[in-house]
């Protein structure tokens, strides 16, 4: 239907907690979705426990079941004692090459996408100030981008709620980081949670980030699925429309009840009702 808003729908699989690989991309397949968003922390403690033959099996897995590995999230929750602006120069150039481990192994499993949110370990740490902390995350960020480029893995910041974390809260602030930086690669992911926690309402935030967007978590306000808290998805989806968005609306959660399946169906459901009025169709 022309005019209708073309994305595709994907999902975290950290909601499967101690499923099996195959047993998700079934699932998720079944249920109608099109692509998956994978947590390294889920795969292995640590990306080098994670082989190049394991790496096309989870790649071939996925295609068997003709699904698209969208790319990874919940980045750096593994290994411990990783931070991207400690004031250990040490322990930011391990979180460097750590991060740059991790777009080869978006790349090799054919994501695009690298969601950097990871709270904990980006959180202005005592005795650093919000500035020192902006401009060693900048070093780090930009020691990435060539690789990302090289690999075609886009790397994009996560404003988060602030309960979550004391830096880069809003969809204004990673904006403005993201073009202090200026690189191709590094774009915007927006979340609907956390876009509940601005002053801004979500619509507005979208039509803001037009140039930047490049991807999109579907959750609600009370960290459940889409559709299962009082967030406006028909404003949501008329400001998505509005700026020609074509990436995936990936599900992840954050209150895992009443169980995975549910979540998964309801979520796909809601997201697909016809009066928001999308397609489904390839990314253009």
């Amino acid at each position: 239907m022309e005019g209708d808003l073309k994305v595709k729908f994907s999902i975290c699989n950290e909601l499967f907690e101690d499923w099996k690989l195959e047993e998700i991309f079934r699932k998720v397949k079944e249920i109608g979705y099109q692509g998956i968003e994978l947590a390294p922390f889920t795969l292995a403690d640590t990306v080098k426990e994670i082989s190049k033959e394991k790496r096309r099996e989870i790649k071939g897995l996925a295609e068997d079941f003709e699904l698209e590995i969208v790319g990874l999230h919940w980045l750096l929750v593994k290994p411990e004692g990783l931070h991207i602006s400690h004031p250990e120069k040490k322990i930011r150039e391990k979180t460097r090459d750590y991060l740059k481990q991790l777009i080869e192994l978006c790349a090799d499993l054919g994501g695009k996408v690298l969601v950097f949110g990871s709270p904990n370990q980006r959180s202005v740490l005592k005795g650093v100030t919000y500035q020192r902390a902006w401009e060693w995350t900048k070093e780090v960020f930009l020691d990435c981008l060539d690789l990302s480029s090289q690999s075609e893995v886009t790397l994009c910041m996560e404003p988060l709620y602030r309960a979550s974390t004391n830096f880069i809260n809003t969809a204004k602030e990673a904006m403005k980081f993201i073009k202090e930086i200026n690189h191709p690669n590094l774009r915007l992911i927006l979340d609907v949670y956390s876009m509940s926690d601005e002053e801004m309402p979500p619509g507005k935030i979208i039509r803001s980030a037009r140039e930047l967007l490049f991807h999109f978590h579907a959750n609600d306000d009370n960290k459940r699925g889409p559709g299962f808290g009082k967030a406006n998805y028909k404003k949501i989806f008329s400001a998505l429309k509005e700026i020609d968005y074509k990436g995936y609306l990936s599900v992840e959660v954050f209150d895992f009840t009443p169980d995975p399946v549910t979540i998964a169906e309801e979520s796909f459901s809601y997201l697909s009702r016809k009066e928001y009025e999308t397609t489904g169709e390839p990314l253009i």
